[in-house]
């Protein structure tokens, strides 16, 4: 089973997360939703946010807290910002100090996504998949 998370003040990680779902056949779910959580097995989770004040939103920390480790086997990060990409280690850091293995590919576009980008993002799912 795969699912798509994130967190998005611009628009632009929705797109992202969007367009990473629409590859894998999956509904992105932003996790703001009330069914955010995890609670099943969870082969593969795309998770995703953006740098906001150099740190990840308190909202996107907050949900990592609160997943079970045992419920996932394998967490790939997704980002967009202006600045910088220190997000997708500040998610693989977090993601890490829960136990969830990340898979070291992400995916990173520099503001919003062109729609080019979106279709390397949907092609990048559709080959992780092929290979797991």
């Amino acid at each position: 089973m795969i699912k798509v998370r994130y967190y998005s003040r611009s628009g632009n990680t929705k797109l992202l997360a969007e367009a990473i779902a629409k590859g894998a056949n999956v509904r992105a779910v932003s996790i703001d939703e009330k069914d955010s959580m995890i609670y099943d097995k969870t082969d593969i989770l795309f998770i995703g946010g953006a740098l906001y004040a150099y740190g990840l939103d308190k909202k996107l920390k907050d949900y990592i807290s609160r997943l079970d480790a045992q419920n996932i086997k394998k967490a790939i990060v997704f980002s967009t910002s202006w600045i910088s990409k220190h997000a997708i280690d500040l998610l693989k850091e977090a993601l890490k100090e829960k136990g969830i293995e990340v898979f070291e590919n992400y995916l990173y576009f520099r503001n919003k996504p062109t729609e080019e980008e979106l279709d390397k993002a949907r092609n990048f799912v559709r080959s992780i998949i092929d290979n797991c």
